[in-house]
């Protein structure tokens, strides 16, 4: 999975980022969402439309090299028929991934297991501020502890069955699902064996990071 670039391309964030808009639209197309995600779907597909795809910030496209790649090792070899897994795969270690939580006693070392790479948003390469997009990953056996942000959130599971919990109710959810999460819910992640590589959407008040919820401790 080693590149020897150390910047991702806008053509490929680009790409990345049209195939994304494309399988919202299509499932929208198909009704297989409840109401309030084909909301949500419907909603970013209209505020995606106002991003200025044209303006570039360079700066935010410079890889990190941030150790959770080195979570992804079993995805480098993946042959995949979808068109976001197979846009992203090429350039994973050139993602701009960031971890921004302050560090916790009770979890040592998860701001190297899990991380976020931006695209659209207030301080991502494509700027925004009504919408966010990018990648979560969460490395093998990873627990993301509960949390909550301002802004809906809508992932789209791209590889990696894991658990996700809302409201007490934990689901397993495979690739293809679309999760979401209202307005300030609390609500968490647990990996299995295989990482998970998802893209999120964030939409409403995108500009205030997410925390993690004070009871938080599992």
């Amino acid at each position: 999975m080693t590149m020897t670039a150390t910047a991702l391309p806008v053509f490929a964030a680009l790409r990345a980022i049209d195939a994304i808009r494309q399988r919202f639209a299509q499932r929208l197309a198909e009704q297989r969402e409840t109401p309030a995600i084909a909301a949500e779907l419907a909603k970013a597909i209209t505020l995606l439309a106002d991003v200025d795809f044209d303006a570039a910030d360079i700066s935010h496209l410079r890889a990190s090299h941030h150790p959770v790649v080195s979570r992804l090792k079993s995805l480098a070899a993946k042959k995949t028929d979808d068109a976001i897994l197979s846009a992203f795969l090429p350039y994973l270690d050139v993602l701009p991934w960031r971890y921004s939580y302050d560090a916790r006693a009770d979890h040592p070392g998860l701001e190297t297991r899990m991380a976020w790479a931006e695209l659209i948003g207030p301080i991502a390469p494509f700027k925004s501020e009504k919408v966010c997009l990018g990648l979560t990953a969460i490395g093998p056996r990873t627990l993301y502890p509960d949390h909550a942000h301002p802004a809906a959130e809508t992932y789209l599971v791209l590889s990696g069955t894991a658990r996700w919990t809302m409201n007490g109710v934990t689901r397993r959810q495979a690739p293809g699902n679309f999760i979401l999460h209202p307005s300030r819910v609390v609500h968490a992640m647990q990996t299995g064996r295989e990482p998970l590589l998802a893209v999120y959407i964030w939409t409403g008040e995108v500009e205030t990071l997410s925390t993690y919820a004070a009871s938080s401790g599992s």
